[in-house]
């Protein structure tokens, strides 16, 4: 594979602060300081690659092409999984072969997918294939250099078979608003959203609800995101990440 064209490599992770997200910046600037790097995210739900995988595809639908994403969430790292490589419309990401990027292939227009068989000389740490193995990774790859790939297809993916999406809550931001796994298409504009007991409408954004009141919306990533005007989704449904929610219904 030939040198590429990539503009930027943007990061997403499930570290939060501390001590990791550092090293990793550190480590890519020493290998590639012309490349921009950008935090796409590092608060992803830990040790939950099913549910950032729905959050992905949203996260990158706006973003510019040409971006090499870098997505460490990685439960089984040191363990018998595999490193991938994946080009979708445009763009590519490097990460671990435990379903993290198998919505994003499954939705995108054109797609292909490699196992990484390279590995540095270097020993890798064994928890810590983000820093070891996929950053000189992506700093090859923007080289040009080669990663000895090896291609695979869509359907040997870990999670090929996972639905395209999930009506789970994925994320849940700082004002305690709840993303979800289910695509928030226009044509869905008239349907309620079943939360227990409640049915929750539709809106277009925060100041068309009265002060208090839940309702859903088709939120900047294009999800169906649930939120409280002025208040806590989370706090006042009882709901948290990984949670069940129901399916958009046809108002009655």
């Amino acid at each position: 594979m030939g040198a590429l064209k990539i503009k930027r490599i943007a990061i997403a992770t499930d570290f939060g602060d501390g001590v990791y997200v550092g090293q990793l910046h550190g480590c890519l600037h020493a290998l590639v300081p012309e490349v921009a790097l950008i935090d796409l995210v590092h608060d992803l739900v830990p040790f939950r690659p099913d549910l950032a995988a729905y959050l992905l595809p949203a996260l990158v639908r706006d973003m510019p092409r040409a971006t090499l994403y870098l997505c460490v969430v990685d439960p089984g790292v040191g363990g018998g999984r595999s490193a991938l490589l994946v080009e979708a419309d445009g763009s590519w990401f490097i990460g671990p072969d435990n379903g993290f990027f198998a919505p994003l292939v499954l939705r995108a227009r054109e797609a292909r997918v490699w196992r990484i068989g390279w590995q540095p000389e270097a020993a890798l740490s064994p928890t810590f294939h983000g820093r070891d193995w996929f950053v000189p990774a992506a700093a090859r790859l923007s080289k040009g250099e080669d990663l000895q790939l090896i291609s695979m297809a869509r359907t040997a993916m870990t999670g090929a078979d996972w639905p395209r999406e999930q009506p789970l809550i994925v994320y849940v931001d700082r004002y305690g608003n709840l993303m979800t796994g289910l695509d928030a298409s226009p044509k869905r504009h008239d349907h309620v959203l079943p939360i227990g007991l409640h049915l929750l409408p539709w809106a277009r954004t925060f100041c068309e609800m009265d002060r208090d009141q839940a309702f859903w919306y088709e939120n900047a990533f294009g999800l169906v995101e649930i939120a409280v005007n002025q208040g806590r989704a989370d706090k006042r449904l009882g709901l948290d990440v990984g949670d069940s929610i129901g399916r958009l219904v046809p108002r009655v």
